[in-house]
């Protein structure tokens, strides 16, 4: 199943748009681009620049706001956390917002819980819209012939990619299962319960299903050490590039903006 089948309708991402037909490579080395950017500072400006740059372009990677919801919403989980924590245990400046205690919210600690979420944001938008747009097939191939990346390591990460469904799958019919038999609680401790002991479940078949995957590819010739062909060639071409240099042009002007706002600063964190 590709990462397009996952989706339904206007949540799917369109494969003909011109940032989502690009090779895998091109936009790997685009989100890297972007994160090597990045994480040279934590100010507003530039991640929020960088963001704002990042949302203005996905209608050519061909996903909308509810296919950018249905995909991206564990970057913004990861990123409000972060910014709250910062905003209520980072470094104190400037004047107190909001006092609770020994804890205490300044306008300093605000801007960099602020910086630290769009930073999180802007690095990791990059990387849905690599899942989103791209076959995990093709991106095989890519990193397998333009990459040159050892044929093992690119068939097993593909293998894996290709079971993420299948384990989703899985924990719905765990789920299913213990209701039918009346397992489960509907309070808290109940519920954190029936998911550790689904979670356990899940690491056995797992475990299983690997270890019977990994016989039936060393079985059809997967592992061997000796150059292989591929079925599919995957090749960089002149639309590639355009892609990788949009990607340096939305760091060097995020850049450019903190620069000139006077908040760009050099930290490698």
């Amino acid at each position: 199943m590709s990462a397009v089948d996952l989706g339904a309708g206007a949540a799917a991402a369109d494969r003909t748009a011109p940032v989502a037909r690009a090779n895998p490579v091109a936009k790997l080395a685009v989100a890297t681009v972007l994160s090597f950017g990045l994480l040279l500072t934590v100010d507003v400006v530039t991640a929020g620049t960088a963001l704002l740059l990042e949302v203005l372009l996905l209608p050519l990677a061909g996903m909308g706001p509810l296919a950018l919801a249905r995909r991206g919403w564990i970057v913004l989980v990861a990123a409000v956390p972060a910014a709250v924590v910062t905003a209520w245990f980072g470094v104190d400046s400037g004047a107190v917002l909001l006092g609770l205690g020994p804890v205490t919210v300044t306008e300093g600690s605000l801007t960099a819980g602020a910086a630290i979420g769009l930073r999180i944001l802007a690095i990791g938008l990059p990387g849905v819209v690599l899942l989103a747009t791209t076959d995990p097939t093709e991106l095989a191939d890519a990193l397998g012939q333009v990459l040159r990346l050892p044929h093992r390591f690119v068939l097993a990460a593909l293998a894996a990619m290709r079971l993420l469904g299948v384990l989703a799958e899985e924990w719905q019919q765990l789920s299913l299962a213990r209701r039918a038999r009346g397992l489960g609680d509907d309070r808290l401790l109940g519920r954190l319960r029936t998911a550790l002991g689904q979670v356990f479940a899940l690491l056995v078949l797992s475990i299983r299903r690997a270890t019977t995957l990994a016989t039936a590819m060393e079985a059809r010739g997967f592992g061997v050490s000796t150059q292989r062909t591929w079925a599919r060639p995957s090749r960089l071409h002149a639309g590639d590039l355009l892609v990788v240099l949009g990607g340096v042009l939305v760091v060097a002007a995020a850049t450019a903006a903190g620069v000139l706002a006077g908040t760009w600063e050099l930290v490698l964190a």
